[in-house]
């Protein structure tokens, strides 16, 4: 679950500027469930664009916008698209960068949301950020709990010295990480985890820009073969 918030309109139509047939991309599942970017974002955003001199040619709304071969799908079914001088995308960054894949390089994708993290959803509407995606993942050790990213300062080896009455002392509004991964480890039995030293972070399994690749290398991507 990738968590966004909307840009302000005058950013967005800043980034605009020069160009007047608009096309938009929404995603029916992220930026639905954020409220930046389901059905009723996308017409909200024609209805501004309109009333500020733009001509909204049409909207899609894959259901995952950062998986190409919907976004392909709508390029292959719909006109909009290819008869857009912009296409504006209500989706995180890795949906602008898949919709800006599928578009004729000569027509801008431009980000409607700012992406902000990779949540877990603990109900509609609440979420939290509890991974960094950095690679390395020591939460075999920590009771599931993720310093790296629980932790404001991403201590791999807790508490520090600032904890008071168990709340952090960067946010006192939040339970120290290192607190609740020694009440949770002390529940199972495994406080002896508490003495391990975590080495630290190898930074080079997290090199940017990162890719997995489950097919046949002997077969191009869709991108490959525009």
């Amino acid at each position: 679950m990738i968590i966004t918030r909307k840009k302000e309109l005058s950013e967005i139509t800043q980034a605009l500027e020069g160009r007047k047939r608009v096309y938009l991309f929404g995603c029916d599942t992220c930026a639905e469930q954020c409220n930046t970017g389901g059905k009723k974002e996308l017409e909200e955003m024609a209805r501004r664009l309109t009333e500020n001199g733009f001509e909204v040619i049409g909207s899609s709304l894959p259901e995952v916008t950062c998986y190409r071969q919907m976004v392909l799908k709508e390029y292959r079914e719909k006109d909009g698209p290819d008869g857009a001088d912009a296409v504006l995308v209500l989706a995180c960054g890795a949906g602008v960068r898949t919709v800006a894949d599928a578009a004729r390089d000569d027509v801008p994708v431009l980000p409607a949301l700012d992406s902000l993290y990779l949540a877990t959803v603990e109900r509609y509407g609440r979420f939290f950020e509890g991974c960094s995606l950095c690679g390395e993942c020591v939460l075999d050790d920590t009771a599931g709990i993720c310093p790296h990213t629980e932790c404001p300062k991403g201590l791999l080896n807790g508490p520090c010295g600032g904890v008071v009455d168990g709340m952090c002392e960067v946010d006192a509004q939040n339970e120290c990480a290192w607190a609740r991964i020694y009440a949770r480890l002390k529940k199972q039995g495994r406080l002896h985890l508490m003495k391990k030293i975590t080495p630290p972070k190898d930074h080079s399994v997290a090199t940017r820009p990162r890719k997995t690749l489950l097919r046949n290398p002997a077969r191009p991507l869709d991108r490959d073969k525009k």
